[in-house]
């Protein structure tokens, strides 16, 4: 029996060798936390594993990941830290196994309904690294038998090793993103001491003065833009920002979004359109969100499209999803930069001529429309414009 069992944990333990080498060869997190799941499940054979990060500094617990019942809607669903299982982990940073689920009060659930998975048994871990609690690894529902202390065993090490490569991911994460920011800050921060410099000689006449305020304003505007989107990158994602379901109906949504951008339009002496079918179905997802990403879409068509052209935002539904087109005539972008365009902080060359920005509003949409499990397009050619399409699964 002896014999048997050495050769069962060295097997556990070339597992975690093997695991181990994995994490360690990513620094993406949503590829980090999938793996993690997937590894825990097959650690402690359990049913699914999932894991709630902790933000010590807000005392928030959230959801963030499940093996096969990931819910991109999900993502950063707030866990109570009194009275749940997952939030006394946190506090007493101790592990813990609870063969029947049902007869515990603190289990929370209403992830598990949401992801149709119903917690018979559990065995979670704190994630701890630098003496931190940044959350919890949770396996749930033991195929066969119960969960061991050989389970909890190998679930710590797991947990141990996911720890510090997910402070790693996120240390890189907001490196690569304050790097990336402050190098963007450079070219505002110059223009506003030019201004301000210029502004104290008083030989200057009224006519450059004004134009330099104006100047100021444009650069602080720019400046205050670009902090606004930095947060929202950096809440989508780190898994922070909390996506609100709610059924509404989208064709007001819609039509919403026309009537706020039709007078910037006008402005520009642009011709605008929408067609929206009288039958859109009602969508379950963040209303404020998806108006966000329709609305960024909308502006950047208003300021790359010249005088004289148009905009149309038109949707249509599918037996299986709903699409939604935003169309311009205006510059267009060169084939080879349509793979970078939802980059962080890409502009196309010679986009700046048309108006200034961020470069940060399709990274933005990209990241808002994925978290409703969507996709979007992209179609341009130069000189004839260009569309955006997004598409929503209709569930």
């Amino acid at each position: 029996m002896t014999g048997k069992t050495n050769r069962s944990q060295i097997s556990r333990y070339k597992k975690i060798i093997s695991i181990s080498n994995d994490l360690a060869s990513t620094l993406d997190l949503d590829i980090l936390l999938k793996r993690i799941v997937e590894a825990a499940v097959e650690l402690t054979n359990a049913e699914a594993a999932s894991i709630l990060l902790y933000d010590e500094r807000l005392e928030r617990l959230y959801f963030q990941t499940a093996s096969q019942y990931d819910d991109p809607l999900l993502r950063g669903l707030d866990v109570p830290v009194e009275g749940s299982i997952a939030g006394w982990i946190v506090k007493n940073r101790q592990p813990i196994i609870i063969h029947d689920a049902k007869k515990d009060d603190r289990l929370y659930q209403q992830i598990g309904k949401s992801l149709g998975l119903l917690t018979k048994s559990l065995l979670g871990v704190p994630l701890i690294a630098k003496d931190k609690v940044s959350g919890v690894l949770e396996a749930i529902n033991k195929r066969q038998g119960r969960f061991s202390s050989e389970d909890q065993e190998s679930l710590m090490t797991l947990g141990a090793q996911a720890a510090v490569a997910i402070e790693n991911s996120r240390l890189f994460q907001q490196f690569d993103l304050i790097s990336e920011f402050v190098h963007e800050l450079r070219t505002p921060l110059a223009s506003l001491r030019t201004a301000t410099h210029l502004l104290t000689h008083p030989e200057i006449s009224d006519e450059k003065r004004e134009q330099l305020a104006r100047n100021i304003q444009r650069e602080t505007m720019r400046l205050a833009e670009m902090s606004s989107d930095f947060l929202s990158v950096a809440r989508l994602e780190s898994g922070r920002s909390q996506f609100q379901l709610d059924e509404f109906d989208l064709r007001e949504l819609l039509n919403e979004c026309f009537q706020l951008i039709i007078d910037q339009a006008e402005e520009s002496g642009l011709f605008c359109n929408v067609e929206i079918p009288a039958d859109l179905p009602r969508f379950t997802g963040d209303c404020d969100k998806l108006k966000q990403a329709v609305l960024n879409l909308l502006s950047n068509a208003i300021k790359y499209t010249p005088a004289g052209g148009k905009v149309l935002l038109e949707a249509e539904a599918g037996p299986e999803e709903i699409s939604i087109a935003i169309h311009d005539t205006g510059i267009g972008i060169p084939a080879k930069y349509l793979d970078r365009l939802f980059s962080k902080f890409f502009r196309a060359p010679g986009s700046e001529r048309m108006a200034q920005g961020t470069g940060l509003g399709l990274s933005i949409v990209k990241r808002i429309i994925e978290g409703h499990g969507g996709r979007i397009e992209v179609e341009s050619e130069v000189g004839v414009g260009t569309s955006f399409t997004i598409h929503l699964t209709v569930k």
